[in-house]
């Protein structure tokens, strides 16, 4: 039954830190098992995650710059997660696991966990599973949990509204301003990165980048925060303090200006519609699979509308 977990010892050993428990979890989870829904009523008393989502695009060393700050949050002791989102298989359904082969450093760490998912058909590459599966990392104890998007098209956008910090990662030389305004970045970014910052024409991105974000402001409203600029060089671990302090920065503030529990009320809003959607789309798609005579008179109607309101409509 959808309200019963499969596995009763499951939440035991979630509690008690069995990582495999966790493992195992997140499979229900985007395999979507009806039993998740018990297993987070009974974990609904475990802390939130804090999410620190980066986002950019292709080729400006995301992946990289999550490793070493990885690196980083260990030498301060802090438990970390990260979720990688990456375009689906086309055959297997699977993530592709790039981003898992290249923090591979951190694999026998049992303060580090890493999950590679995929984007499962969503437009902005972040599926649901990916919210569920932030909510059980936050459950089993990790702060921060880390948000790495593909950074296609609208996931550059779509972090903004799972994360409490967006980071937005550009690089020189790379056409980013030009970008930048078309995807309206300068509105989701909490904080910059410059990365590859060792390569000529750094200080002129970090110029111009500022010079568009002063344009951003209307007079007379100023943000109550504006985003800093970081350069950083990911593999040369150069400027990776600055940015984490810059991340704690923005935590403060959140929790200052009640902006926290403002985010965390709009990410359920969120979550809930998308939700009902699924469940939605699972209800339509059944109904055409098990009624011949309704997918026939949608071909000849010729238009979706009225029989998915048909299906909709009907009583379970």
């Amino acid at each position: 039954m959808a309200g019963e977990l499969s596995e009763p010892d499951l939440v035991e050993r979630f509690r008690s830190g069995d990582v495999r428990a966790l493992a195992r979890a997140i499979s229900l989870v985007e395999k979507r098992d009806p039993s998740v829904r018990a297993l987070e009523q009974a974990l609904k008393d475990r802390a939130q995650a804090y999410v620190v989502g980066f986002t950019g695009a292709p080729g400006t060393g995301k992946s990289t710059l999550v490793d070493v700050l990885v690196a980083l949050l260990r030498k301060l002791d802090r438990s970390v997660a990260v979720i990688a989102t990456d375009p689906n298989s086309p055959f297997s359904g699977g993530a592709i696991l790039g981003d898992r082969i290249r923090m591979q450093r951190h694999a026998l760490d049992p303060k580090v966990f890493i999950r590679s998912m995929g984007a499962r058909g969503h437009l902005g590459g972040l599926s649901l599973a990916a919210r569920q599966t932030i909510r059980l990392l936050g459950a089993f104890g990790f702060d921060p949990v880390i948000l790495e998007t593909v950074g296609v098209g609208q996931s550059e956008l779509e972090v903004a509204a799972v994360a409490d910090t967006t980071i937005v990662v550009l690089t020189p030389n790379l056409g980013d301003g030009v970008q930048m305004i078309k995807a309206g970045i300068l509105e989701i970014a909490d904080i910059f990165v410059v990365n590859k910052a060792d390569l000529e024409g750094s200080n002129r991105a970090v110029t111009e980048l500022r010079g568009m974000l002063s344009l951003s402001n209307v007079p007379g409203t100023p943000k109550v925060w504006k985003p800093p600029i970081i350069a950083t060089s990911a593999t040369r671990q150069e400027g990776i303090d600055r940015l984490w302090e810059a991340v704690l920065a923005h935590r403060r503030h959140l929790e200052s200006s009640g902006r926290e529990q403002e985010l965390a009320r709009q990410r359920l809003e969120d979550e809930t519609a998308e939700v009902a959607a699924e469940i939605a789309r699972d209800r339509v798609r059944k109904a055409l699979a098990e009624d011949p005579t309704l997918a026939e008179r949608l071909v000849a109607e010729g238009t979706p509308y009225g029989t998915a309101e048909e299906i909709l409509d009907r009583k379970r």
